[in-house]
């Protein structure tokens, strides 16, 4: 614990001594400029029933895009659900349908095509929390993996 102590008081003097005396490092060494180039997940929300993108799923989308331009999207996943009311079969479709809006609209904002992946989970795939709203159920689940060029 003294070396531990000791050491991190060294290392403070040094680095006071190196301001005062005009050599301290330069900023850029020492501070890394934040990124939004890192993986991360969000949501698109869809009416029941619907497939076509409401105002603010394309907001959602062409924010989510202006952040990741200039990065490196190495991956994405759209993943389309559905509530589990109605027949399996048009949950499917249903499902299948969102996924392609999202992945369409992802294109049009420069998206590289090629990484995408885009599936369909139907009712089945939309499980959450017991006692959840339906509404939560309807959407399409994006997984963006990113990374600073």
């Amino acid at each position: 614990m003294r070396f531990v102590i000791l050491a991190a008081t060294a290392a403070a003097i040094a680095g006071l001594s190196a301001c005062a005396s005009g050599r301290a490092p330069a900023r850029e060494s020492i501070v890394a400029a934040p990124t939004d180039c890192r993986s991360q997940t969000f949501e698109v929300y869809f009416a029941d029933g619907e497939a076509r993108l409401t105002e603010t799923a394309r907001q959602v989308i062409g924010l989510t895009a202006t952040q990741l331009q200039g990065c490196d999207i190495q991956r994405v996943q759209v993943i389309g659900l559905a509530d589990a009311s109605g027949a399996a079969s048009l949950n499917q479709t249903l499902s299948q349908r969102r996924a392609t809006a999202v992945a369409e609209a992802l294109a049009a904002a420069g998206w590289p095509t090629p990484v995408f992946e885009v599936a369909a989970a139907g009712g089945q795939g939309a499980t959450v929390a017991p006692g959840v709203a339906e509404p939560l159920r309807r959407r399409t689940e994006v997984i963006v993996t990113a990374a600073p060029l």
